[in-house]
């Protein structure tokens, strides 16, 4: 079973949605389940609304689950098995205040040595659990750490060795009761039966600390990990969501469909596609996720632009028209006119806008725009181009210049574009509010 376990604390980065793509693809390729688990333990950090907006984005991409629970579900079950491995010895309490842990991770920045808990409370007996809470002492749960080195045989990155002094003695739960990220992590990934892990390569150090947890817990099932390349922005760093392309909802309002989202994610690092413009259910058939590069991604909104372009090429005609308010076929074969010059369904919809909605003839060519509308407004049904332009020759007498900048900018709103022998045929059903 594989599962993506986004956190409802702000949009959704486009890293999150490659790892929720990565996942349901793998899924698919196992004819395994697929879960959905919520995040929301860290109440502090919550925002209200998110779960669901993340939610929506998935549907978007048709990335289809067999079940949906908040982490929080889980609490009793969380502090249970929290307080089976202080019974069982393999954590402890401990009562060292917020100051004292902070007076240590000073010491070891002054020294330049990574932090490490003091161990101050590793032998404190376990029975001290029941007098603390008697009494109102805060206190948290740490996990002992490892006696020996923690091995990730990673898909991606190959074989990681994690020395237990790395691992420490970690909080498994706060002092409120609530457990940790690692600890909520690694119980439901066991509930669940999760037994393959796709994630970002900033988790690297998550991995041996929810292993030895599950170690701990007696848990035998192997489980399999696959931690992805950071995506990097143009300037080389690590793309975050301050960036405009690190957000999906940015590339929603720039006009990047789904299809062409998930193509260039499945392109990120992989030198194995055989083609560049693919849908997903194609790449369940070749996809490789061993064979990803382990070197980080750099965002390429250029090639992104790319395919979609491409994707909005392959688009149904009156499915595409639906994106501007229509559902005709032509205004779809309208909009791939279009194309040659623009890349994104908002660029489109300002082309089809520029059509569609009232001329101004207060410019350059207004008079002669002026002239055309009438004839138009008064004119048959003429189906051929060639004949609607010999017919408004003669009725005006307009020619060369005269005639044809001022055509272009009634028929379409702009001085450039496709040629006007064919536009006309597509918006010829129109040409009353066209040209208007």
């Amino acid at each position: 079973m594989l599962r993506f376990a986004p956190s409802p604390t702000g949009d959704m980065h486009i890293g999150n949605l490659r790892v929720a793509i990565l996942n349901y693809l793998v899924a698919q390729q196992k004819q395994d389940s697929f879960v959905i688990r919520i995040e929301d333990t860290d109440k502090s950090r919550n925002i209200e609304g998110k779960d669901t907006e993340i939610m929506q984005i998935l549907e978007k991409f048709a990335l289809i689950h067999d079940n949906v629970f908040h982490q929080s579900e889980h609490l009793h079950m969380h502090q249970t098995l929290a307080i089976r491995l202080l019974q069982e010895g393999k954590a402890f309490v401990c009562t060292c205040s917020v100051q004292e842990i902070e007076d240590d991770r000073e010491n070891a920045k002054k020294n330049s040595v990574a932090y490490r808990y003091s161990g101050h409370c590793h032998d404190v007996d376990k029975s001290q659990h029941s007098k603390l809470k008697e009494q109102g002492i805060p206190f948290v749960v740490r996990i002992k750490k490892p006696t020996e080195d923690i091995i990730n045989h990673d898909l991606i990155k190959g074989d990681i060795s994690t020395a237990p002094n790395e691992v420490d003695s970690f909080v498994i739960l706060r002092e409120d009761g609530t457990p940790t990220y690692n600890f909520a992590c690694a119980c439901d990934d066991m509930l669940s039966g999760i037994d393959m892990i796709i994630r970002g390569e900033d988790h690297l150090s998550n991995t041996p600390r929810q292993k030895h947890i599950k170690n701990l817990l007696d848990y035998d099932i192997d489980t399999i990990y696959a931690h992805l390349p950071t995506i990097l922005n143009t300037d080389g760093k690590k793309l975050s969501k301050r960036d405009n392309a690190g957000s999906v909802k940015w590339l929603f309002e720039e006009g990047f469909v789904p299809d062409a989202i998930i193509n260039y994610l499945l392109l990120l690092g992989n030198s194995k596609a055989p083609k560049e413009i693919f849908k997903l259910p194609e790449a369940i058939e070749w996809f490789d996720i061993s064979t990803l590069s382990k070197s980080p991604a750099k965002f390429d909104i250029d090639k992104i632009r790319f395919i979609n372009r491409g994707h909005l090429l392959m688009m149904d005609d009156r499915e595409l028209s639906t994106l501007f308010g229509f559902a005709d076929v032509e205004i779809g074969q309208l909009a791939k006119l279009y194309l040659e010059e623009a890349s994104t369904t908002k660029e489109l919809e300002a082309k089809i806008r520029a059509i569609f909605n009232p001329k101004s003839f207060d410019g350059e060519w207004g008079e002669q725009m002026r002239t055309i509308s009438d004839i138009i407004q008064n004119a048959p049904m003429i189906n051929d181009f060639e004949k609607f332009k010999k017919y408004i020759i003669d009725k005006s007498s307009l020619k060369d210049d005269n005639l044809f900048k001022p055509l272009r900018l009634l028929l379409t709103g702009a001085e450039n574009g496709p040629e006007l022998s064919l536009i006309y045929p597509l918006i010829k059903s129109y040409l009353l509010e066209v040209a208007s």
